[in-house]
């Protein structure tokens, strides 16, 4: 069996993102269309999650994750390039049954990151389970292009 494609509000969730390049700038730009504020550990992130801590999106912990960082979060993506922090990120957050996405193993998220199509108050989530990136970001394309060139 697959996942589940379950639409659900973060409005209020506390949502901890561990890393701070590119993958985690995909995320977080993603996660601003659902959330008002996302907390980010990391040694050091590029210039535009930097930019997002200082317009207030983000809260900037300017350090690596620590067991126990998790405590209070309901959401936690972890998009570091250092496959023993993400692996620790896992442990802890199935351990306190925190929803997980790891950006490098797909066996170890309890929900994927989709690519997202937004039209207003219409969301489409695209997916392959982990398994295509490639054919799911064509795929998030086409929808793209028929949502905004063919629209009636």
């Amino acid at each position: 069996m697959g996942y589940f494609p379950l639409y659900t509000d973060i409005r209020h969730f506390r949502i901890l993102m561990v890393g701070g390049g590119a993958i985690a700038l995909r995320r977080l730009k993603t996660l601003q269309l659902f959330h008002e504020h996302i907390t980010v550990i990391s040694p050091s992130v590029c210039k535009e999650i930097e930019d997002m801590a200082l317009e207030g999106f983000a809260t900037w912990i300017s350090r690596s994750y620590v067991p126990g960082d998790l405590k209070g979060f309901d959401m936690v993506l972890a998009a570091t390039d250092d496959r023993e922090v993400n692996h620790g990120v896992f442990l802890e957050a199935r351990r306190e049954k925190i929803l997980v996405n790891i950006s490098d193993c797909k066996e170890e998220c309890s929900f994927y990151f989709p690519s997202v199509i937004k039209d207003g108050e219409i969301v489409i989530g695209v997916t392959s389970g982990g398994a295509d990136h490639k054919k799911t970001k064509q795929t998030a394309d086409r929808i793209r292009s028929l949502i905004w060139n063919q629209k009636d």
